[in-house]
């Protein structure tokens, strides 16, 4: 008996089963395809800015009243994005900060935005629907959104957008052709208003995971135009005002926190009304021609220069409305699609396009990130576009033959791009590589080259971030790495750009203070640390940094009013205890003396540091001796020369033993003018 031809079997296969895997075939191979393309970052770790929605808030993590806040205090988050921030607050009662599952949850976000958004095209009826939504499933561009954690608010914010877009065409069928069957033209059947309601709570949601979504209301207008040819007050506009009004509200709320809260503001973001149209029309550029040829996906691009008094930089913003108003005059003949794909890229890209502040414009003009939902528009386009040339020009074998290479292509970059997020370093290295002139990337490398130990290499790192772009980072961190060397003269001029740069850098004031008291300038340390003070009164560390000095200038009166704050604020503050102590108990002027409360003082020291720490101890028994009390000051001071032997210290032990003999003798020790501030060391802010 011959075999069965495969022809024969195929046909002898139950339609049900052969229909069913041609359904499920093309997704099928789609979710493999992204989960392999996106592979090596999947055992990243965290890289830059994570650690704002992940280990940062473990106090928020660590309760539910942590999740509260997150809800109930807008700056207790980065931004205000509770939503997002409760995923990362139930990844974390799940499995800690093990990175996988983030990575893992971030593709699989990815990838029912792109199960929605093919489900809306072929709901829309636009040609090319599952090549569009390849094409964002393995797009380069889409990997900073999906590999870097932080991103989870974007992917998301996508999800419920397309959500509600789809809850929202249930309610006002908007794909409905007009004069098909369906189309009435009159208001929505009240049985379809639960979507209408569906989609505000959608839309709220994806508001409260990032604001990107603000154009919601805008875009429902735009698809009823693009189906219908025009807007029905009743049917289209009125349903929309609450969505207005909800978008206007927390978008005013997200423009003011991104303004004061984030930091967006200052003279790196003081740019001219012609400025922003500029940067505007050219990012519009960047990101058509990135999703069309994206050769070079980078993390951060460079900045290009502003300069609106010449006539070339002026042709970007000018042909983009060039291009929308031959849209708009050839609409009869492209049809409506191309301008609203066009139009909607455009304006939910709008506030990142320069006309509104937003932080990341410190270090770029422009960020993959920001396209990820604007991006739609331009796919939908592109995909219709392929799908229809393809159809005039090739048979159906070699129309899809060409859809898989295009989509390999997309995935072989994919991989190569989600591989540098397995790490930090990975991620600055191959931006340098990229783009030389990203100053914040030599920042981290210098930061990375420090934690290895290799102080020269860091320096080297921040002088090129420097000379790239006077920051006040790099100036901060190079003045720290000098002063470690102990170049500490070398580290002042960097300490004061830092400042200069910045000056409500806290960090930066105490560690020149310290500085500035061990090359002797007393008084200019003084001065750093009043300043500090003033940004920051209750720290008590700065207060106890200004005690500690002015107790060495010889300011004693000045020194304990100092340490007694630094008490008030940090009432354990051991250094300012013992110091604070030590002045009551053997300081040169006998009024300020008082045994009694140079005891109190002392033995809560000790008993912070139990009895372990031989400076402590020593102090207290000094507080003793002042106290009349010479058998315990004896016995302390012996105790401390015995700590000071265990660890190493022979002068240690010399002082104390023969502190110990002038106890025994009941003479209690005076100090004509305490070096305090020896014990102001560069401290660790």
């Amino acid at each position: 008996m011959r075999p069965m031809s495969r022809e024969t079997a195929l046909a002898r296969t139950p339609r049900s089963w052969r229909s069913r895997f041609d359904r499920w075939a093309a997704p099928l191979g789609l979710v493999a395809a992204t989960f392999l393309a996106y592979f090596p970052c999947l055992r990243g770790r965290f890289v830059w800015d994570d650690d704002s929605w992940t280990t940062n808030l473990k106090p928020l993590f660590e309760s539910g009243a942590g999740l509260g806040k997150m809800w109930g205090d807008f700056s207790a988050l980065q931004q205000y994005y509770p939503l997002t921030g409760t995923t990362f607050w139930v990844d974390y009662q799940l499995w800690g900060f093990w990175t996988l599952p983030y990575h893992v949850e971030n593709v699989l976000l990815h990838l029912v935005s792109v199960v929605l958004f093919w489900t809306l095209l072929k709901r829309l009826k636009v040609p090319g629907a599952a090549l569009a939504a390849g094409i964002l499933a393995l797009h380069p561009m889409m990997v900073e959104s999906v590999a870097w954690i932080t991103e989870r608010k974007n992917a998301l914010s996508l999800v419920l957008f397309l959500g509600a877009l789809l809850s929202y065409g249930r309610f006002t069928r908007f794909w409905v052709e007009p004069g098909a069957t369906g189309d009435t033209g009159e208001v929505p059947d009240p049985r379809r208003r639960r979507f209408y309601f569906l989609a505000v709570g959608l839309f709220l949601a994806a508001y409260l995971a990032k604001a990107t979504v603000w154009a919601f209301p805008p875009v429902l207008l735009l698809v009823a135009w693009w189906k219908r040819g025009r807007l029905r007050w009743c049917e289209d506009v009125l349903p929309t005002l609450p969505l207005f009004a909800l978008s206007v509200s927390l978008g005013l709320i997200i423009a003011h926190l991104e303004h004061h809260h984030v930091g967006a503001t200052g003279p790196e973001w003081n740019w001219s009304f012609a400025d922003r149209c500029l940067i505007a029309g050219r990012a519009v550029w960047f990101y058509t021609t990135g999703l069309v040829w994206p050769a070079r996906v980078c993390f951060i691009y460079g900045r290009w220069p502003l300069e609106p008094h010449a006539v070339g930089p002026w042709l970007w913003p000018a042909s983009v409305l060039g291009a929308l108003l031959v849209l708009w005059l050839q609409r009869h003949r492209f049809g409506r699609g191309p301008l609203a794909a066009s139009l909607y890229f455009i304006g939910t890209a709008l506030p990142l396009l320069g006309f509104v502040n937003a932080y990341g414009m410190r270090y770029s003009f422009v960020w993959d990130h920001w396209a990820y939902l604007p991006s739609l528009g331009l796919l939908a386009l592109g995909g219709a576009a392929l799908s229809k040339l393809g159809e005039r020009a090739l048979r159906p074998t070699t129309r899809q033959l060409a859809a898989g290479c295009l989509l390999l292509a997309f995935g072989a970059l994919t991989w190569q791009q989600a591989g540098v997020y397995r790490s930090d370093e990975a991620l600055w290295r191959d931006t340098v590589n990229k783009n030389p002139s990203a100053w914040i990337a030599y920042h981290y490398l210098g930061l990375y080259a420090d934690a290895r130990g290799a102080s020269e290499e860091a320096q080297a790192c921040y002088r090129k971030s420097i000379a790239l772009y006077p920051n006040p980072e790099a100036c901060y961190n190079l003045a720290n790495t000098l002063a470690l060397a102990g170049r500490g003269r070398e580290a002042i001029p960097f300490y004061l750009e830092a400042v200069r740069l910045r000056p409500d850098l806290l960090a930066a004031y105490l560690d020149l203070g310290a500085v500035l008291a061990a090359q002797g300038r007393l008084a200019e340390a003084i001065a750093r640390y009043r300043t500090a003070i003033g940004l920051e009164p209750g720290r008590a560390q700065t207060h106890w940094c200004l005690a500690a000095t002015l107790e060495r200038a010889g300011q004693v009166a000045e020194a304990v009013r100092a340490y007694r704050e630094a008490l008030r604020l940090s009432p354990d503050l051991v250094p300012a205890l013992e110091n604070l102590a030590a002045i009551l108990a053997s300081g040169p002027d006998p009024k300020a003396r008082n045994g009694a409360e140079a005891v109190t003082l002392a033995e809560r020291a000790c008993r912070l540091t139990q009895y372990q720490e031989p400076h402590s101890v020593s102090t207290l028994a000094m507080a003793y001796a002042e106290a009349g009390r010479f058998g315990e000051a004896t016995s302390m001071a012996e105790r401390a020369a015995g700590l000071a032997a265990s660890g190493g210290d022979p002068e240690g032990v010399k002082v104390n033993r023969a502190l110990a003999e002038q106890y025994r003798s009941g003479r209690p020790y005076r100090e004509a003018a305490r070096q305090a501030g020896e014990a102001a060391e560069l401290p660790n802010h």
